[in-house]
């Protein structure tokens, strides 16, 4: 046994003099069953590139609508009247986009160039995300641009499965977009396409002349968005009825005022249901 007078000795977790450290020192990490030591947890700017982390700058961007569906003229019946919207930024993503998309930007490219036509004379931006592929095209090249994706062998997107609209009040001059989604049964690829056009002109061109089978979407899109396809060869409702005043799935048209009834029983307007203000 020690006597009280026996000198200290320092352990390897100790350390004496001016260099020892500040604060605890952390328990050296066990082995794992194998033999190897485990590796070390990130360091504190690692966290960065989480999931949960990515779109946090996006909150540095203005306020574009609050509540579920900005609508500002009648109570909040969802719950949601609390909810900021934040702008979303343009994004344009960098060489290599991953995947076949990089073999599907050159081919379109060369196709575009063979036709006397600059990439960048039809294509604004190109962003790879989420696994997709979206060529932002300009309107007034959009049926050229479809007809290389149909028609050139390297490419050969033969179906567009339909075009759907969006509506952003808040992105001043591009507040309606049009989005194809383009399928390639022979190289198995989908890609999209994505045109904007400003409010106070909504003249998209048509693509029924390319792809068919869009005569009906683009209707239905004309329908509810209010999009106007030029070229269409009968753009009528699809939807709605035909004396129907405005189109309901933009972000400006006013909820409220139609009641339902479903075999008698009633369900109140919007303007009419229990609110949360």
């Amino acid at each position: 046994m020690s006597g009280p007078d026996e000198t200290h000795k320092a352990g390897p977790e100790e350390t004496q003099g001016a260099q020892a450290p500040q604060g605890p020192v952390p328990p050296a990490a066990p082995p794992t069953p194998g033999g190897t030591t485990p590796p070390s947890p990130p360091a504190a700017g690692d966290d960065e590139n989480l999931p949960a982390r990515l779109g946090e700058e996006r909150l540095a961007e203005p306020v574009v609508r609050t509540g579920m569906f900005g609508v500002q003229d009648t109570p909040d019946t969802s719950g949601y009247g609390l909810l900021r919207v934040h702008r979303a930024p343009v994004l344009a993503s960098p060489r290599p986009y991953g995947s076949y998309f990089d073999d599907v930007a050159d081919e379109l490219g060369r196709a575009l160039e063979s036709a006397g036509i600059g990439f960048s004379d039809a294509i604004e931006r190109v962003v790879a995300d989420r696994g997709e592929l979206t060529f932002y095209v300009r309107r007034e090249r959009l049926p050229e641009v479809a007809a290389k994706f149909r028609d050139d062998p390297a490419l050969r997107f033969e179906l567009c499965t339909g075009v759907s609209g969006v509506h952003y009040p808040e992105d001043t001059g591009r507040e309606l977009h049009a989005v194809y989604h383009l399928l390639s049964i022979t190289h198995n690829r989908r890609v999209r396409l994505e045109v904007t056009t400003p409010d106070a002109d909504r003249h998209i061109p048509s693509l029924v002349g390319v792809y068919p089978a869009n005569n009906w979407h683009e209707r239905e899109t004309w329908d509810l968005f209010g999009i106007i396809f030029d070229g269409h060869p009968g753009l009528t409702r699809i939807q709605m009825p035909d004396d129907w005043k405005g189109h309901p799935q933009r972000k400006d048209y006013p909820l409220g005022g139609i009641p339902v009834e479903y075999r008698g029983a009633k369900i109140p307007a919007p303007d009419e249901r229990r609110n949360y203000s």
